[in-house]
C-alpha cells in the first residue's frame, strides 16, 4: 500500500475532501497545497501534502507558506472593518473625508464603500506603470488619487484586482497611523497568534512554497482597445507570477496580492466573520460590522473580470452561476489567482480555506477548489447547488 500524499488531521465527515486533495496531489494537478475547515471555532480539518518547489524535491509541511495572491484581500478588508467597528472610518462617507486628496478629477462622491467593493472607477493605474512602482507606496498612491474614474462609480463592479491594496491600505494609514503591513501584524496575525503576513520577512523565505503560474489566459489582453477597462487593470502594470518569488515583492506592501499564509492562518483570521466576530476571546470585530459586509453593493456583470459577481462590503456575496459550488446563503468570499479561496459560511458557523502553490487558470476559483468545495458542502449539507 502506498503511504497518503496527505497529512494532517481530517474529521471522518470530511473524508470526502481529503479524497479529493490526494486525487489531485496524485495526478499532478495539485503540487502542495493546504486545507483547513473550522467549524464553531473547532477545527476540523488541517491537511496539507505534495511539494513546496516545482522540482518536488522539498515537500509541503505543515509550516508550508506561500504567496496567496488575492486572498490577501480578504484580511486587508477585515482591516478596514475593523475601523469601521472602532467608529474611526465609515463606509458610507466619501474617501476624500479621510484621504482629502483623492477628490481629484471627479472622485469626491467616491465613498469608502466603493473601495472595498470594487464599484469606485478606479480599478487600475493609467498607464504607464511599472511593477517597479507598485513598490512606492507614494508614487503609487498619488496617481490613483489624480486620476479620474474609469466608468460612473457605484453603477457597477470593476475587479480592483492590482489596486485595492493601496487604495485600502493609504485609507488604513491615513485613520490609523500605521501601515497596512504594520496593522496586520499588531492588530490581526499578533493578536491571533496567525502565521500570516503583508509580504514575508526574510527569516521566513525559506519555507515559502515555490509559485507554479498558470496558463496562458484565454484572451490576448493586448487585442483590446487601449481604453478598454480589462486591458487597462491587467496590463498597468503587466505582472508575471514569477515575480512573487523575488525580494523586492517579498518586502513590499501589497494588500491586494502578497499575502504569504496558508489555510490554518487564513482559516485563523477570517473565522472572525464567521463567529461573530471573536475568536478565542480576541474580538475584532462585531456583529453589527459583520452585516455590513452583505450590504449589496453591485449585482452584475463586473467590467475587468466579464462575469456576473455580487459584491457586499469588503467580499464577494454567492453567484450561483459565476461559483456555482457556494450556496446562496449568508455567505461572504473571496479567492486568489490560481485558485485559492476564503469561505466565511455565517449560517454553519464554517470556515474553509485552500492554499496551494501550482496556479490553475480562473480568477474566482479554480476547477479544484470547486471539487474541494463541493466535497465540503456534500459533507456540510448546503441544499441545492447547480451541477
Amino acid at each position: 500500500m502506498t503511504e497518503s500524499r496527505v497529512h494532517g488531521e481530517c474529521a471522518d465527515q470530511f473524508e470526502g475532501v481529503r479524497i479529493e486533495l490526494e486525487r489531485h496531489l496524485e495526478n499532478g494537478e495539485e503540487l502542495g497545497a493546504s486545507i483547513v475547515i473550522d467549524i464553531d471555532g473547532e477545527t476540523v480539518v488541517d491537511m496539507w501534502g505534495g511539494y513546496s518547489d516545482a522540482d518536488r524535491s522539498i515537500d509541503w509541511t505543515a509550516d508550508t507558506i506561500t504567496n496567496v495572491w488575492s486572498s490577501t484581500k480578504t484580511v486587508m478588508n477585515l482591516a478596514a472593518l475593523m475601523l469601521v467597528d472602532r467608529g474611526e472610518l465609515d463606509v458610507y462617507a466619501p474617501v476624500a473625508d479621510y484621504w482629502p486628496e483623492f477628490a481629484a478629477n471627479g472622485k469626491e462622491s467616491v465613498e469608502v464603500r466603493h473601495l472595498l467593493s470594487h464599484t469606485s472607477g478606479v480599478a487600475g493605474w493609467e498607464p504607464p506603470f511599472a511593477v517597479d512602482d507598485l513598490y512606492d507606496w507614494t508614487k503609487a498612491t498619488e496617481k490613483l488619487a489624480a486620476q479620474a474614474p474609469w466608468w460612473e462609480p457605484g453603477t457597477a463592479s470593476g475587479y480592483h484586482a492590482q489596486n485595492q491594496g493601496h487604495l485600502v491600505g493609504e485609507l488604513i494609514r491615513r485613520v490609523s497611523g500605521k501601515t497596512l503591513k504594520d496593522f496586520v501584524a499588531t492588530e490581526i496575525a499578533g493578536p491571533l497568534g496567525a502565521d500570516f503576513q503583508i509580504g514575508a520577512r526574510e527569516e521566513d523565505w525559506d519555507r515559502i512554497a515555490e509559485i507554479v503560474p498558470p496558463p496562458p489566459m484565454p484572451i490576448d489582453l493586448t487585442i483590446l482597445p487601449e481604453d478598454n477597462i480589462m486591458r487597462k487593470t491587467f496590463t498597468s502594470p503587466p505582472l508575471d507570477a514569477t515575480v512573487a518569488g523575488t525580494a523586492e515583492w517579498r518586502r513590499a506592501d501589497l494588500g491586494a496580492f502578497n499575502g504569504h499564509g496558508n489555510a490554518r492562518s487564513l482559516a485563523r483570521i477570517m473565522s472572525a466573520i464567521t463567529l461573530g466576530g471573536a475568536v478565542d476571546g480576541v474580538q475584532l470585530l462585531t456583529p453589527k460590522t459583520i452585516d455590513l459586509i452583505f450590504d449589496e453593493q453591485s449585482n452584475g456583470i463586473d467590467l475587468v473580470l466579464a462575469c456576473p459577481l455580487r459584491f457586499g462590503i469588503g467580499f464577494g456575496l454567492p453567484q450561483l452561476d459565476t461559483v456555482p459550488y457556494i450556496p446562496n446563503d449568508r455567505i461572504c468570499f473571496w479567492g486568489g489567482w490560481g485558485g485559492s479561496m476564503v469561505i466565511m459560511d455565517l449560517d454553519r458557523r464554517m470556515t474553509a480555506t485552500y492554499m496551494m502553490n501550482k496556479m490553475g487558470l480562473g480568477l474566482v476559483g479554480s476547477p479544484r477548489s470547486e471539487a474541494y468545495l463541493r466535497a465540503v458542502y456534500s459533507a456540510a449539507g448546503a441544499g441545492l447547488l447547480k451541477a
